[in-house]
Parts: structure tokens; C-alpha cells; sequence
């Protein structure tokens, strides 16, 4: 072992007992980087003309599908760790395991994220800028608990920093190599990876203002770079695959063209200003928008016109002196 070698925590800390509930603490790193993230887009939303707090009726919906969508995107490129004779199907479900994967959470959680959206009247767009780099920096969080869970390492190496993995906690050890065999510590690599681009991200953003979607494109571009070659020296033995290459090898490869087409075209429907983060005819709970403030202009200007003609036909009404003397 080398004396730089890192070690994997006693799988003991991974699950400890408070009082009657087993706490797992890959769940609850997962759900510091979602504290984290949401706190991240309440401000940058807040300080674009969001209104304070907006971010908590996006996420309701986003966060629960964004679960589910990881979860069941992990399943279906795992099916062999789940389906097969005698398989406890309940374990499916049993996300405090570890096994949510990245790619299914956007999936779901963009579509929470849409929900959430129109029903708070924030442009899509806005929130996924605004996420952008909250995401990785929850993603960052996150990598944690897999450290804990011993379930995101690469192929062996001789690096003074490998990782150490104990062969009876993880069962994607390689079967034959040694027990004090060092690994890549993939999940070190990719919160570096997550945190640089946080820097560039931010960044990228105030030297071009980006606007539109088009940091939020940026983010898949460099999430799927780093991902596509971490998923390259990974060891998943279990992961499901296509002409030999892993699942999401595949999904970052999409990732990168789906950044790539969305950062050109919205550069090109929307070269302007992004005014506001409300989409039109809306905006924060007690603050007119600007075709309700016309409205309530050209009411105005009605209201004043109809009060001048009555008291113009009262005047012509009212009787003279000259006809009461009469």
C-alpha cells in the first residue's frame, strides 16, 4: 500500500442506528447536495427578479421525480442485480442502498422541473441556468456517499492515490486480484471534475452573460465529457450495455449533442436580453407585469373619461339662473 493511498471508511459508518431508524448516510448526503443546490438557485433566481423562495415550488416537483427517475434509470441498465431467480424484487426500490443514477435524475427531474415551472410561471430556461452549477455542486456532494458505500472506484492502479476497497463490501471487486489491490477513486475524480466546472461555469456566465439556456447546455457538454471518460475505467461488471459500450457511456455521448444542439439554437432564437425569469403576462406574487400595469392604465384613463363626460352632461342639465327666474 502506498502511504498516500486512500482508505475507504469501515463500513460500519455507512448505516448506524438513531433510536429506531436505520440512517444511511449515502441518503443523507444526497440530501445535503439537494439542500445545497436548492439554496444556490434560490439566490441566483432571487437575483434576477425571482421572487425569494420561488426555487421550493419548482423543486416539490422536480425532486421527487428526479428520485424516481434515477432510481429506475439505475435499474434498467443494472437488470441482473435485480431479476433473477429468487431476486427480492422489493430491492428495486431500496434507493438507501446506494445505485441512483445521474442521467435518469435529469430525465425526471426535468420533468418535475417543466411541471414545476409552469405552474410558478418561471421561464424553463431561467431555472435550468440557474441550476447549472448548483448541480454540480450537488453532484460533488453526493459523490461522497458512494466513497461511504465503496461502490465508485475504477480499474486497478499504481497511483499513490489509489483507492482501497474492501473485497467482502464491494462485490464489483475483481474476483482474483489481491485484497490490497489500489483502484482509481473515481469518485474523487469526478468531484474535482464537478467543481472545476462550477468555476468555469460561473465564470463563462458573467464574462458572456449567457442566457436562454445556454449555460445550462454548457453543463452537459462538460458533465458528459468527464463522465463519459470516468465511465471508461470504471468497474461496474453489472451494467447493461450496447455494441459493448456501458449505458452511460451512451447517455453522456447524448448528453454532450444535446448541449451542443441547444447551446447553437437557442444562441440563435434568443440573441437578446433574457428581461425577466417570469415567462410573459406573469411575474412575483404582488408586483404587476407590465401588461397588467397597461391594464390597469388604460382602466384608469377609461374611469377618468366616464367620470368627465357625466359631469359634462350634469352641467349641461343643471338649469340656469335665467330659467329659475322664469
Amino acid at each position: 500500500m502506498s502511504p498516500l493511498s486512500i482508505p475507504s471508511p469501515d463500513h460500519s459508518f455507512a448505516v448506524f442506528p438513531v433510536w429506531i431508524f436505520q440512517i444511511h448516510i449515502y441518503a443523507l448526503f444526497i440530501l445535503a447536495g439537494i439542500i445545497v443546490a436548492m439554496l444556490i438557485v434560490n439566490r441566483r433566481l432571487s437575483a434576477r427578479g425571482g421572487e425569494p423562495g420561488i426555487v421550493i415550488d419548482i423543486v416539490l416537483w422536480a425532486i421527487p421525480l428526479g428520485i424516481i427517475g434515477a432510481r429506475f434509470y439505475h435499474v434498467f441498465t443494472h437488470l441482473g442485480d435485480y431479476f433473477y431467480p429468487g431476486a427480492d424484487l422489493l430491492n428495486v426500490f431500496a434507493i438507501w442502498d446506494g445505485g441512483n443514477a445521474l442521467y435518469g435524475s435529469l430525465i425526471g427531474g426535468a420533468i418535475g422541473a417543466f411541471i414545476g415551472c409552469r405552474i410558478t410561471g418561471i421561464r424553463l430556461w431561467s431555472f435550468a441556468d440557474a441550476l447549472a452549477p448548483a448541480l454540480l455542486v450537488a453532484q460533488a456532494i453526493g459523490r461522497l456517499g458512494n466513497y461511504f458505500n465503496q461502490e465508485l472506484y475504477g480499474l486497478p492502479t499504481n497511483l499513490p492515490w489509489g483507492l482501497e476497497i474492501d473485497p467482502s463490501v464491494s462485490p464489483a471487486f475483481p474476483t482474483g486480484l489481491p485484497a490490497d489491490t489500489l483502484f482509481h477513486p473515481l469518485f474523487l475524480y469526478e468531484i474535482i471534475w464537478n467543481l472545476v466546472g462550477v468555476a468555469l461555469l460561473l465564470l463563462i456566465e458573467r464574462r458572456f452573460r449567457l442566457r436562454w439556456g445556454r449555460l445550462f447546455a454548457l453543463y452537459l457538454v462538460w458533465y458528459g465529457l468527464g463522465r463519459s471518460w470516468l465511465e471508461a475505467i470504471r468497474i461496474d461488471p453489472s451494467s447493461d450495455g450496447f455494441l459493448g459500450i456501458p449505458a452511460n457511456i451512451w447517455a453522456s455521448f447524448a448528453a454532450i449533442a444535446l448541449g451542443l444542439v441547444l447551446f447553437f439554437v437557442q444562441g440563435r432564437r434568443h440573441p437578446g436580453v433574457e428581461i425577466s425569469v417570469y415567462r410573459e403576462g406573469r411575474g412575483p406574487k404582488g408586483v404587476k407585469t407590465p401588461e397588467e400595469v397597461a391594464e390597469d392604465e388604460a382602466a384608469e384613463a377609461e374611469a377618468r373619461w366616464t367620470d368627465e363626460e357625466l359631469a359634462g352632461t350634469a352641467v349641461e342639465k343643471a338649469p340656469t339662473s335665467e330659467t329659475t327666474s322664469k
